[in-house]
C-alpha cells in the first residue's frame, strides 16, 4: 500500500505490521482451509470403503417374497434433534474511535461476535488484535497505536487475553459514571428537583 510521503514513520511501522499480519493470517487461513479439505476428502472416502464393506458382507439374498407395508411411523423427529445445516450470518461490530457513550456496545459487540465464531480465532491475541482493527480515529486509535508500540519495545504484546483487554477496555473507555452519563444522554434531567431555600 502506498502512503502519502509525509506519513509519520511511527504509524507506517505500524501499518506495515498490520498488512504483513493479516498476510500471515491470510495463510494461515488458507492452510487449514486445505487442511480440512483433505480430512473432508479422507473421511468421505473411507465412508464410502465402510458402506462397501457393509454392503459386501450381507447375506445372500432371500427369495423375492413381497414383505407386508411398513407403516410410516406417526411422530416425525422433533426438529431440535436434526442438524443444523446454516450458520447465522454474523455482523462486525462498527469501527469504534473512543466515545464513552459507544463503548459498551461495542465491547458487547465484539463478545458476541467472537463467541458465536469462536472457531475463526486459534487463540487469544487472534481476538484481541481483530478487536483492535475496528479502532479507527480519535482515542481508540491512538490507545490501539500504543499497544503495538509497546510491543515493538518489548517484543511482547501487552495485552494476552481477551479477559485482560476486556479490562483495559473498560478502564478505557467506559464512563467513569455510567448512570449519570445515561442521563445526559437521554437529554431529560432524571434527578428530583432541588427545593429552593425559602420552601
Amino acid at each position: 500500500m502506498l502512503l502519502p510521503p509525509d506519513t509519520p514513520q511511527g504509524i507506517a511501522d505500524i501499518l506495515g505490521y498490520l498488512q504483513h499480519y493479516l498476510h500471515e493470517l491470510t495463510e494461515r487461513q488458507n492452510v487449514s482451509e486445505n487442511n480440512i479439505n483433505t480430512i473432508l476428502a479422507a473421511l468421505t472416502a473411507q465412508l464410502q470403503r465402510l458402506t462397501q464393506l457393509v454392503a459386501n458382507s450381507l447375506s445372500p439374498p432371500v427369495p423375492n417374497i413381497p414383505s407386508p407395508p411398513v407403516p410410516s411411523p406417526l411422530v416425525s423427529l422433533p426438529s431440535a434433534l436434526t442438524v443444523r445445516q446454516t450458520c447465522p450470518k454474523l455482523s462486525c461490530p462498527p469501527d469504534f474511535s473512543g466515545e464513552c457513550h459507544n463503548s459498551c456496545a461495542f465491547l458487547n459487540s465484539c463478545s458476541l461476535y467472537i463467541c458465536l465464531a469462536l472457531e475463526q480465532f486459534q487463540d487469544e491475541q487472534e481476538k484481541i488484535l481483530w478487536a483492535l482493527t475496528f479502532f479507527k480515529g480519535g482515542c481508540a486509535a491512538k490507545w490501539s497505536e500504543n499497544m503495538f508500540c509497546q510491543e515493538a519495545d518489548t517484543s511482547i504484546f501487552p495485552i494476552q487475553t481477551w479477559g485482560d483487554f476486556e479490562q483495559q477496555f473498560r478502564v478505557h473507555f467506559f464512563p467513569v459514571n455510567t448512570e449519570v452519563d445515561a442521563i445526559k444522554c437521554s437529554g431529560r434531567n432524571l434527578l428530583p428537583p432541588r427545593q429552593s431555600d425559602g420552601r
